[in-house]
This record gives C-alpha cells, sequence and structure tokens, in this order.
C-alpha cells in the first residue's frame, strides 16, 4: 500500500518537475521475474525507472541508509533491500535471487556507479539474471534532471540470453554483461 502511495505521488511530481515520459512499458512482463537493467546518471533513477510500471521494483541500497531515522524504514517499505559498502556481498546476491526466483522485479544499475551509459558493465547483474532465469529489460534514462527539463525512460525488448545459458566458458559473465551493456547504450543514443 506503501509503495503504491509513494509510486502515485512520484507519478504527479515528475510529471509536473520533469515533464516525464514512458515508452515501452508493455516490454516488461506482467508477472514472472524480471530484472530492469538500466543506465545511472542521478539518485533520481531507482524511482525514475519504476514509477511508470505496475510492479513493485525492488533494489540493493546501501546498508547505512537503512540506519537513517523514517527514511531507513521507507526504503524497505518500497522494496530496497541492504548491501554492504565495498561491494555486494553473498547474502544481497542471495536476496535478489530468491526475490527473483519468487517472480518479483528488481531494478539493477550494471555499471554499479553514476554515469552516461558510457560506462563499463560490472558482472552483478548478469550473474544475477543468469542464475535466476529472469527475463532482462534494458531501461534508458534520457535527459537530464531540473525543473521543467524532460525527462525520457525507454524500456526495451527482452534480451534473448538463450546463447549464453549451456555456456561454461569463463568469461560468460562479461559478454552477457557486454550485450546488456550495449543495448541499453543504443537506446540511449536512440531518436
Amino acid at each position: 500500500m506503501v509503495y503504491k502511495i509513494c509510486r502515485s505521488l512520484l507519478r504527479m511530481i515528475y510529471a509536473v518537475l520533469f515533464r516525464f515520459e514512458a515508452s515501452g512499458t508493455e516490454n516488461v512482463p506482467a508477472e514472472g521475474p524480471v530484472v530492469l537493467c538500466s543506465n545511472h546518471i542521478s539518485l533520481f533513477d531507482p524511482p525514475t525507472v519504476g514509477i511508470k510500471l505496475h510492479r513493485k521494483v525492488h533494489y540493493m541500497a546501501k546498508a547505512e541508509l537503512f540506519n537513517i531515522p523514517l527514511f531507513g524504514p521507507l526504503i524497505r517499505t518500497v522494496g530496497a533491500f541492504p548491501v554492504k559498502r565495498g561491494g555486494v556481498s553473498k547474502e544481497a546476491i542471495r536476496s535478489a535471487i530468491k526475490l527473483l526466483q519468487d517472480g518479483g522485479v528488481m531494478g539493477i544499475f550494471p555499471e554499479g556507479t553514476r554515469n552516461s551509459a558510457s560506462g563499463m558493465g560490472k558482472k552483478g547483474a548478469a550473474m544475477i539474471a543468469m542464475r535466476s532465469s529472469a527475463t532482462v529489460i534494458p531501461v534508458a534514462i534520457i535527459g537530464k534532471y531540473g525543473i521543467f527539463r524532460k525527462m525520457r525512460v525507454r524500456y526495451g525488448k527482452p534480451i534473448d540470453l538463450s546463447a549464453f545459458i549451456h555456456d561454461s566458458s569463463p568469461d560468460v559473465l562479461e559478454r552477457v554483461t557486454d550485450t546488456i551493456m550495449l543495448e541499453i547504450r543504443a537506446m540511449v543514443h536512440q531518436k
């Protein structure tokens, strides 16, 4: 309930402040495990990726954020779960895979840090997607956050990872990551 209220409120705020538009929402499956892989340009990105979807989107967030009074319980309620600083722990990976195996939706920023989709992707998103057999949807956040500046989010078609399913070569996660990042970059630069 809190998630739906926050999402509705953010939809109104984004529509007014950022002239926000979304396209391709029909590419996100209505059920089953989904990993939304997006470029990362701002702290606003997690709500940007999720507010136009009908499904609850979960994220990993720095563990320290959960210690902030009021904010910590709020982000947990809206779908965040903690990850320790300095890298993603096995516990956080297990939580992500469990969430997906239970049919949830997870938002991941493969670059790991804020960038413009020109950075290198990290292998965590590929590993989580492959281990959970989730559908991978590339997401492009386009524009710059600023009052009354137009922001767009574009959801691409599911990425076909079937060629990698039975591949046990040591660089398979790098190749999956490259495939995801190429799709995100193409969508960011698409007119």
